[in-house]
């Protein structure tokens, strides 16, 4: 199993520590648009403080990687990208030349769940002949690799379960407790990791209407979280906000064949819906990806449990 070390600020960390109540962040790098893919979704991503401080202060889950418009960061993740307030991320976003009025750039995202950041004065020390001083971004490890797993060991037990006692000033590495290895589980995206792979999934454009003005589309549960089901891409849709409120009170329904169904109610009940039912029947448009398709159980549910059939 791998892990990637990525280099960030001591700004972000410190935000972002003192607010535990983050569970998924956007570990955001404005100009590099190439999809990250040193490690997979489900491996771990640490973080690492800028020199001269280069210590290792928490770390998550990968859940995926999204090119985003930069409001659109900020409307899924908010201050979990390390800002306060939207103003205060386009400013870390533009740099030192700043960003025209109304420039909303794509940016790189690295989306992470089940995050934990190291409370000051318990941040780790690399271990001498991990990294070099010309790794600008980040590096990926095999976390057996020898002689660091005892290191790799050590922070992967801190940033997945947090119960590990650990001697600071002994140079091995060694820790009370067992071992602990990590397997590659099945990635649970959280609310705003949902959002934008969703939104990416369906090339943010509606599934139903074609309406591309991403601010008005949003990320549907085909199964709602509340009744059991999951953030998953393939218990969502892409829809416009308002065809998003007709789904959820079964106006609207897609059976398992991917076809738009609705019910007969829209118009007995506000005389309207020409629009839909003129594309009743027909396909709505489909993620490239297989995975990333609505499931057939989740359709079938929303079919048997919402939709207004009569």
């Amino acid at each position: 199993m791998r892990a990637y070390v990525g280099v960030t600020d001591h700004d972000w960390y410190t935000f972002l520590a003192a607010r535990q109540d983050l569970s998924e962040v956007n570990f955001w790098r404005p100009r590099d648009r190439r999809r990250f893919n040193a490690i997979i979704p489900g491996e771990l991503f640490f973080f690492k403080t800028h020199a001269p401080e280069s210590r290792i202060v928490g770390g998550g889950r990968l859940t995926g990687w999204e090119l985003l418009p930069l409001s659109a960061a900020w409307e899924f993740y908010g201050p979990a990208n390390g800002a306060a307030t939207l103003e205060d991320l386009r400013a870390l976003i533009g740099g030192r030349n700043g960003l025209r009025a109304g420039e909303d750039p794509e940016i790189g995202c690295i989306l992470l769940d089940d995050v934990t950041f190291f409370a000051p004065g318990t941040s780790m020390a690399l271990p001498p002949g991990l990294w070099s001083s010309g790794i600008q971004q980040g590096k990926s490890f095999e976390l057996t690799e020898q002689p660091y797993a005892p290191f790799f060991d050590v922070l992967t037990t801190r940033v997945l379960t947090g119960e590990v006692e650990i001697d600071f000033g002994d140079p091995s590495w060694k820790h009370v407790g067992p071992m602990f290895r990590q397997r590659i589980q099945n990635v649970r995206l959280g609310q705003g990791a949902f959002q934008a792979r969703v939104l990416n999934a369906y090339h943010r454009e509606c599934a139903i209407t074609s309406t591309k003005i991403w601010p008005a589309l949003h990320a549907a549960h085909i199964r709602p979280v509340t009744k059991g089901g999951e953030h998953r891409v393939d218990n969502g849709l892409l829809l416009r906000s308002d065809v998003h409120t007709m789904f959820d009170l079964g106006y609207l329904a897609v059976d398992p064949s991917y076809r738009l169904q609705v019910s007969p109610r829209l118009r007995d009940q506000f005389g309207n819906g020409e629009q839909f039912y003129a594309k009743a029947g027909q396909l709505i448009a489909l993620p490239d990806r297989k995975a990333d398709r609505p499931q057939r159980e989740f359709l079938e549910w929303h079919l048997d449990t919402v939709f207004k059939a009569s």
